[in-house]
Parts: C-alpha cells; sequence; structure tokens
C-alpha cells in the first residue's frame, strides 16, 4: 500500500481501559487535537446507547465536526453500533452521526454461542441494518469481532459471511484480532487471504496488544496489503490495550515507507494531553513517548555522538517534539557530563571535569539521579562556582513543621532571598503544603511577585521496604509560561519535596537576575 489510513479508537476502545472515563469536554477536546493536531484519517468516539454523558459528549463532537469542516470533516468521526434493529443508527442519528462502525461476529463461535443463531440469520439482521443506515444516510463500516479465531477455526464462515455482504453499501470491512491471539507470521497469511480473495473491497486491521504484538501485527497486516489500520494513544485499551498510536506511525514511516497524513511533530503533546485526561501514566521505557526513549545512559554513546552521531538511529526526537538527552549516573562517564554542562552553557577545565565525574559516579554508586538541573548546584558545591553566575540566591535558615490530630499543619518558615531574611507562619492540607503556603505568602505579601504554579508532584521510593530509604521526590513547576522538573533527595519524603522546592526558586531567582543583568 502506498497510502495507510489511520483510526484512532481513543474515544471509544481506548476509553475500555479499566479505570479510564473521559469527560464531555475531554473527549471533544481530543476529537479536535486529533483530527486537527495531528491529522489521523478518521476517529471512533464513542459506543452507541452507552450512556445520557457519551450521548452528550458525540453530540458535541459531531457538532464541532460539522462547523468545522462541513460533512468531510462529519464523516471522519465514526460510533461503534449494534445489529439491534435500528435502536444504535437511532441513537447515532440524534446525535448527528453519518459513520457507524457496526459490530458483527467474525468467528462461527461468536456467532453460535453468543447470538445463538446461523449465519444465515446473522447474515439478514445484518443486511436490514445495513439497508436502514442507508435511508438513515449513515455510512458504514463493519467489525468482523473475533475475526481472528474465525480465520484460525472458521475461515469457511468468514469467507461466507463476506460473500453474503459484499454487495452491500459497506466501506469497510474492519478485521480485529479481538482477543489478541495473532504473531505477525500468522497475522500476515490471514491479512494476504482476504487481500487476494477479494481485492476490491477495503479492510482495516485492528490490534490487540495481550502478547505485545499489536505494533508488529499492524506491520504485518500493511504488508500485506491492508488499508487501515487502527490505534490508540499511548496504547490504551482493554486489557493489554491496543497498538499505539506512536509507534505505530514511525514503524510505518521507517520501516514499510508507506505515506501517512500524521504530523508526528504532535505526538508527544498529544500523548501528554491524553496521559493527563485517563490518569494512566506513560511508562518511561515506552517507545516514541516515554521519558526515557531519547535519553543516553552509557558514556561511551554521548563519545560516539559527538564523532558524526554514531548512536543515532532514524528515531529522532525532533520528529515528534523531543528533544535528545544525555543520562547522569555511574555510567555516564565525561562525555554524558560535558554534553549536559554545553546544553547549559558551562565550561570546565579538564581537572574540574574529573572532580565533577567522580562525584555523579559516587552519586550513581549510591542510586541516586542525577538531572542536568542539578549541574550547576554540584558545581558550585565542587568548584565553589555554579559555573553559570548561578548562585544560592534563596536559603532556608531554617523551618519548623508541626502536625496535630484534629488540626491542620502548621509550618514556621525562616528564609534568605538575595541576602534579605523573611519569616511566615502559614497552615496548610500537609506539612509540605503548609510549607509551600508560607513561602508562597513570602513571595506574593512581602515580595509582591507571582509564585510558581506546582503541576505535578510525584514520590519514587526504592523497593525493599527499608524505612531509611531515600525517597525521591520530582515536581514539574510553571512560571512566566515554561515549565521545568526539580528533584529532592532525602530519606524524608517532606524533606526531599522542600530541596526540590528550594532548587526551583534559585532557578528562578538566577534566571532573573540574568534577566535584569
Amino acid at each position: 500500500m502506498s497510502r495507510v489510513e489511520i483510526m484512532d479508537t481513543t474515544l471509544r476502545d481506548g476509553e475500555q481501559t479499566s479505570g479510564v472515563s473521559f469527560a464531555p469536554q475531554e473527549k471533544l477536546s481530543l476529537a479536535r487535537l486529533l483530527l486537527t493536531d495531528m491529522k489521523v484519517d478518521r476517529i471512533e468516539v464513542a459506543s452507541a446507547r452507552v450512556s445520557e454523558g457519551e450521548r452528550q459528549a458525540v453530540g458535541r463532537i459531531m457538532e464541532w465536526a460539522l462547523r468545522t469542516g462541513g460533512e468531510t470533516m462529519l464523516r471522519r468521526v465514526e460510533v461503534l453500533g449494534f445489529v439491534d434493529g435500528g435502536v444504535s443508527l437511532k441513537w447515532i442519528a440524534e446525535c448527528g452521526g453519518r459513520v457507524v462502525n457496526l459490530l458483527t461476529k467474525g468467528s462461527e463461535k461468536h456467532c453460535r454461542y453468543q447470538l445463538r443463531k446461523t449465519l444465515d440469520e446473522h447474515v439478514e439482521d445484518i443486511r436490514r441494518e445495513v439497508q436502514r443506515a442507508e435511508t438513515m444516510g449513515i455510512g458504514v463500516n463493519v467489525y468482523l469481532e473475533d475475526w481472528s479465531n474465525g480465520m484460525r477455526h472458521s475461515a469457511d464462515y468468514v469467507y461466507a459471511m463476506i460473500d453474503a455482504l459484499r454487495d452491500l453499501p459497506i466501506r469497510r470491512f474492519m478485521l480485529p484480532d479481538t482477543l489478541g491471539i495473532f504473531e505477525p507470521w500468522e497475522c500476515f497469511a490471514a491479512c494476504r487471504a482476504m487481500v487476494e480473495r477479494y481485492p476490491d473491497l477495503w479492510f482495516d486491521f485492528h490490534a490487540h496488544n495481550d502478547y505485545d504484538l499489536a505494533v508488529a501485527n499492524t506491520l504485518a497486516a500493511v504488508r500485506a496489503g491492508i488499508g487501515g489500520v487502527h490505534t490508540t494513544v499511548n496504547g490504551l485499551g482493554e486489557r493489554a490495550g491496543n497498538a499505539p498510536l506512536s509507534s505505530v506511525i514511525a514503524a510505518l514511516h521507517d520501516h514499510l515507507h508507506v505515506e501517512i497524513g500524521v504530523d508526528e511533530a504532535r505526538t508527544n503533546h498529544v500523548s501528554t494531553v491524553v496521559e493527563s485526561y485517563s490518569g494512566i501514566r506513560i511508562p518511561a521505557n515506552k517507545p516514541v513517548i516515554g521519558e526515557n526513549v531519547f535519553t543516553q545512559c552509557a558514556g561511551i554513546h554521548a563519545d560516539g555522538d559527538n564523532k558524526n552521531n554514531l548512536y543515532f538511529n532514524d528515531l529522532l526526537p525532533e520528529r515528534f517534539g523531543r528533544t535528545r538527552q544525555y543520562a547522569l549516573g555511574k555510567s555516564s562517564g565525561k562525555a554524558n557530563i560535558r554534553k549536559n554542562l554545553e546544553m547549559l552553557g558551562i565550561e570546565l577545565d579538564e581537572e574540574s571535569m574529573i572532580r565533577v565525574t567522580q562525584y555523579i559516579v559516587e552519586l550513581g554508586d549510591r542510586k541516586e539521579i542525577v538531572t542536568a538541573e542539578d549541574l550547576p548546584y554540584i558545581v558550585s558545591d565542587l568548584l565553589g562556582t555554579a559555573g553559570d553566575g548561578m548562585t544560592d540566591a534563596v536559603r532556608i535558615l531554617n523551618y519548623s513543621l508541626s502536625v496535630a490530630q484534629g488540626l491542620r499543619p502548621v509550618a514556621t518558615v525562616k528564609i534568605e532571598i538575595h541576602g534579605q531574611t523573611y519569616q511566615q507562619t502559614s497552615a496548610g492540607d500537609g506539612q509540605y503544603d503548609a510549607f509551600v503556603s508560607a513561602v508562597e505568602a513570602i513571595y506574593k505579601e512581602q515580595l509582591g511577585r507571582e509564585f510558581p504554579t506546582l503541576l505535578d508532584y510525584s514520590v519514587s521510593i526504592p523497593p525493599g521496604g527499608r524505612t531509611d530509604a531515600f525517597v525521591q521526590t520530582l515536581i514539574t513547576w510553571e512560571s512566566g509560561g515554561a515549565r521545568f522538573k526539580t528533584r529532592g533527595l532525602d530519606a524524608d519524603q517532606t524533606v526531599a519535596a522542600i530541596k526540590a522546592t528550594v532548587k526551583m526558586l534559585n532557578k528562578i531567582e538566577n534566571n532573573i537576575n540574568i534577566a535584569k543583568s
């Protein structure tokens, strides 16, 4: 295939992830991102008849699509419907929909034991449903549910079903590996059999990831001649999920060299939004979108990148709205550290580089994580200078945290900012919240300045159950439209968070000084 369609079903199949439910406004927001930002060909936004909230969400999406792109855009929005005597079709029509993805049985076992019908009876029901849709102006695609098992155990049933339906106005026959049973070779053979037997029909392939083979099976389907594939953002979906949009578009582009209309550069942004709306965290090592996937750890890799990009592949981070990073730890070596220092505009002589490298290796041996943001402080600690004008503009002189049953926690903070001492007492919903409230009061009431917004707060505790284990706190902040992260490490979670906050304050204060100069 020279051109492959991408149909994303994050808002329907992806929402079947355990614990995931998108609000109507979130569904509308994601529909807009997928169709206009990422430019996927089609989206599937809901199952008919699920709930009143679902009806409202679908109605809002349809109104937006019609207003934005007329009938053309509207027909890129699809809803799963059922062979139910027109009930689903009426629901879709009332929401303003123009396309139904009709769920039918793609295996003899499903038809016989779930519907308790013969193939002929099922086909007759489907025929009536398609005819109803045509009179209502609703286009029809057909899902052959459990098709992979159908091809494995009852291929004659599958072929007989397609033979009976091929004369109907069905735009696409969609072939799901519903239980994720395929491996790529079997998937290729099954898809190839369909394409060769019915060269005049359009087929989509819908993968599930039970064996972690959804992306491989999707590529096998396209190589076999399938015209469209289904994905979800971040691989959301039932059980182990579906084929991740990010991985599918990267693999199709780089390995099969097919044309797709998706804008890769928006991948990271859309993935982050879905992560926020769904509450399902993206694993750090998830291809293309994981936090660590464009991070080189080994010093030899950074050295090779300095020597004609020896450790680059086609997955350049800039394609997906990302940047390459170089991790700092016991295996990083001078090359990684030098790369990070260069990005910060810090130059060190060879002797200083050796000292900094040795210190970071020691931290790595203690399983402490070092980030680029930590480097100016490490340099300042070791060499008596921050290396880039960074100073300890903010110092915590003292603080007291108190907690008592039935009373709100209280913090008293004494802090030095550019040599001036300030003190404040505040209550909060927790000890750290009370601490932040006190510092925020100093900034707003005594300095007359805005305080950065805390966007995300996560805590990592090493396995093993030791009560004295280091707690790593990672906090994401926003200030002046820029986002950045700071980390704190301590055996006490609150102290770790306070350390991360002090790093944030110094970063803000030094940036202000730089701006003033």
